[in-house]
């Protein structure tokens, strides 16, 4: 099985495609930029999202849906917006298809245009703070802490599965507040929930920071990241946090009357999240023989495959296996009883170290007289025999393991690619050799950022959070610096 992949060493592109498609995550679609998330892979998708939805809602907010379009007059309020999208905006203009009088198949009816074309939602600030205007009055209708899930559509022209695709499935909270001290909170509260799940359940560690001026989302006063780095050095945005200031308030007039009865407007923030996380997990775990994917929110934690001859030894393995299959999810662990008769042993542990399952059990008549089991974790490969008794806790002992083994190896390797340059000739040498994140002083403009662009294909992917202040010159300009940023080639 695994010389079906090509080897990370050889081809990092190819490698991680190798891994979508033949782990049965995703598949390619018949409609450009596309993709079919195959049912492994939303399982994946799944287990994410349950994780974050149950941290959505501890945190006070609710679930809500709003519409796939938006009247396009809603996007132009907002001008920084429109500008940070129009380029990835796909506009509905017509309502009814009709069979061409000419034999040409069917084609667009051309009576049947629409009065006002629609956006198909890239983001849904503007749709839903229309909403919320109707929605807030008083300063008793607030905080208001909305989000959905929800698919959303970028025209993206260079597209790699999980990573940038033109329809791809996310959560975005919307959130509306009374004062700004109060929406910075909620900026950097739900920042923390991205960190917490990023670290605590994807086992891949992050820098929490804000972006520069020209990073930023498009209409945001301040947006607050989490980054992480690839195995190939480059670094993914792994969740963003937006504190919106009163701009979309005021491009859609939404006021509140406060407790002295004043009309204000209010304050807002949105936050989210993709399905890009899956292509964070895959490159940060996974390995040249398939996925490795962290126990807590593997959809198969534990594979259970038996070792028999003829049909009198699988019932006997059967009726043992289906009480060890109770046991174990009595103690919480998702397991899989592999019990099919179309394939060999031997194939079976091949697909699931490709499919990235953290724990294979394998069991035989032998294994049976002896009380005991043969157990590999697929994080290190390491085999080793375990006793039936009191199984379930070992299990979940080895999981846990298996979890914090796998952060811990994210975070040295992440660790020993933050490099700190105090030239530009030094950026360049690790940027091509080491890769990695690049610590160095920036004079803080534009100008300079885009410079830097230019000529290394290197962003600012971050200002880190607590940052220290630390007096030096700008790499390329020789100018003051304050504080060191961290650059990166990115996803």
């Amino acid at each position: 099985m695994s010389k079906e992949i090509t080897a990370r060493s050889e081809d990092y592109s190819k490698w991680y495609n190798d891994l979508v498609l033949k782990g049965g995550l995703a598949d390619y679609s018949a409609v450009r930029g596309c993709m079919v998330i195959k049912p492994y892979g939303f399982a994946l998708w799944e287990a994410m999202r349950d994780v974050l939805d149950r941290k959505f809602k501890e945190t006070g907010h609710q679930n809500a849906y709003f519409p796939l379009f938006i009247p396009k007059s809603f996007l132009s309020k907002e001008a920084a917006h429109v500008e940070g999208f129009a380029k990835e905006c796909a506009v509905v203009t017509h309502y009814r298809l009709k069979n061409d009088p000419n034999g040409g198949g069917v084609v667009v009816d051309p009576e049947a245009k629409l009065e006002e074309e629609l956006i198909v939602r890239p983001t849904s600030e503007t749709i839903i703070w229309n909403t919320y205007k109707d929605w807030i009055q008083s300063y008793r209708d607030l905080p208001l802490l909305i989000n959905q899930w929800a698919n959303v559509v970028r025209w993206e022209m260079r597209t790699r599965l999980f990573l940038r695709t033109a329809e791809f499935l996310w959560q975005e909270g919307h959130t509306a507040h009374a004062t700004a001290e109060e929406a910075i909170a909620e900026t950097e509260q739900m920042l923390d929930v991205y960190a917490d799940f990023a670290e605590n359940f994807m086992a891949v560690p992050v820098i929490r920071g804000v972006k520069s001026p020209s990073e930023r989302f498009a209409g945001a006063v301040e947006t607050y990241c989490v980054e992480a780095l690839m195995q190939d050095g480059k670094a993914l945005q792994a969740g963003t946090s937006h504190f919106l200031g009163q701009n979309f308030a005021k491009a859609f007039d939404v006021q509140f009357s406060n407790k002295e009865n004043k009309l204000e407007h209010v304050w807002a923030t949105s936050w989210g999240v993709s399905t890009r996380l899956i292509g964070a997990l895959i490159m940060v775990h996974s390995d040249d023989e398939g996925l490795v994917l962290p126990p807590k929110i593997a959809p198969v934690q534990v594979v259970i495959v038996p070792i028999y001859k003829g049909a009198d030894q699988k019932a006997g393995l059967d009726e043992k296996v289906n009480v060890i299959v109770k046991e174990l999810r009595n103690a919480g662990i998702i397991v899989k009883y592999d019990d099919s008769d179309n394939s060999r042993p031997g194939w079976k542990f091949a697909e699931y170290e490709m499919k990235g399952v953290p724990v294979r059990i394998a069991i035989g008549a032998r294994d049976l007289e002896n009380n005991s089991v043969e157990v590999a974790r697929r994080d290190t490969k390491e085999k080793m025999s375990m006793s039936l008794d009191g199984l379930p806790a070992r299990i979940k002992d080895l999981l846990d393991e298996i979890q914090l083994n796998l952060f811990n190896k994210a975070k040295t390797y992440r660790d020993s690619h933050i490099t700190r340059v105090d030239t530009f000739d030094e950026m360049v040498k690790v940027l091509d050799g080491k890769g990695g994140f690049v610590s160095a002083h920036w004079d803080g403009t534009a100008e300079t950022e885009e410079q830097i662009k230019e000529r290394t294909k290197a962003t600012i992917r971050c200002i880190p959070l607590n940052n220290p202040q630390e007096a030096g010159t700008c790499i390329l300009t020789g100018k003051p610096s304050k504080e060191r940023v961290l650059f990166a080639r990115a996803y």
